[in-house]
């Protein structure tokens, strides 16, 4: 029996009733590419697991006893793909049923590109607005954005690491550094060159990592605009934000840390400590609640003490 067009892992955490979506809209799909579906569900605690038993049964399911990660999480579940393809997807993503199939698309387009290593979709708000779905690698000046007050241009340019949305209105693929990992589909002749996602990783910064290691390897990267998919944005993460802020910061520091030169790192770690300094001052001397402004505090002064 032939091998799947690719294989499918959703790393899933307290997100159940979109993780249904997810998998609806993906039982929808009833066109090739052949795909078969990997959920590895991080001990969440909103009987996600058993809602995939019971009303997903062709679907892989991994039940792990604790949150591992995300990095770790999928990991597992490419250990068991056997897909010609490997595809990290969001469980907060949906595959819309007014577009053509993106899933093809992306398949088709590994197919006729045999340097390409990966490639990501364009992703969508609910409300069809278009989402940043492509990256450079990270830089100074987007540290530089990311912590201070800057013109909302320089938000939306090439400093901060986007491209601009006329690249996907134009509907041809196009080489970027790397997708969102919401929706990332891996050739695993390239990652088993490279090895999996970094586990040190927990959450935040593993697709980076892992496409600057393709990138090295000299495989291609791309983003497919005229693959849509629909993404609710960061809804898992959104559910513990001081927590998630502090991991964010981790992340990025390892990935620096890694990949870039020490010069980088010195500057990077400077503009960090200023930024966190300006953020605890104003947190300070904001109107909140004491708990937030406690909760918001403590997740400054934790960056702070990791760039000390």
């Amino acid at each position: 029996m032939p091998p799947p067009d690719f294989s499918l892992v959703i790393v899933s955490f307290q997100v159940r009733d979109l993780l249904e979506r997810c998998l609806a809209s993906l039982a929808r799909v009833s066109t090739p590419p052949v795909c078969e579906i990997i959920v590895v569900d991080n001990a969440s605690s909103d009987n996600s697991a058993a809602m995939v038993r019971e009303k997903f049964p062709q679907v892989t399911l991994i039940e792990n006893a604790k949150n591992v990660g995300f990095a770790a999480a999928n990991n597992q579940g490419l250990t068991l793909a056997t897909g010609r393809y490997w595809m990290l997807l969001n469980p907060d993503t949906e595959i819309p049923a007014d577009a053509p199939n993106p899933l093809a698309q992306l398949v088709a387009f590994m197919d006729n590109h045999p340097r390409a290593g990966a490639c990501g979709a364009s992703l969508f708000y609910p409300d069809g607005t278009r989402q940043h779905s492509a990256f450079h690698f990270p830089s100074l000046a987007q540290i530089y954005i990311d912590l201070f007050p800057v013109n909302w241009r320089l938000r939306e340019s090439s400093l901060n690491g986007r491209y601009p949305f006329s690249r996907y209105e134009r509907g041809e693929p196009f080489p970027i550094d790397h997708p969102l990992g919401a929706a990332l589909l891996v050739r695993p002749q390239a990652a088993e060159q490279v090895g999996l996602l970094d586990e040190a990783y927990f959450i935040y910064a593993e697709e980076v990592d892992w496409c600057m290691r393709l990138k090295r390897a000299g495989w291609e990267i791309w983003c497919v605009p005229s693959a849509h998919i629909i993404h609710h944005q960061a809804r898992s993460t959104r559910q513990f934000r001081e927590m998630m802020f502090v991991e964010l910061w981790k992340a990025r520091l390892r990935l620096f840390h890694k990949n870039y030169s020490r010069a980088f790192n010195v500057a990077a770690r400077a503009l960090i400590r200023r930024g966190m300094a300006r953020a605890i001052r104003e947190v300070s001397a904001a109107d909140d609640t004491q708990d937030d402004r406690a909760q918001k505090l403590a997740a400054y002064q934790a960056v702070m003490r990791m760039v000390q």
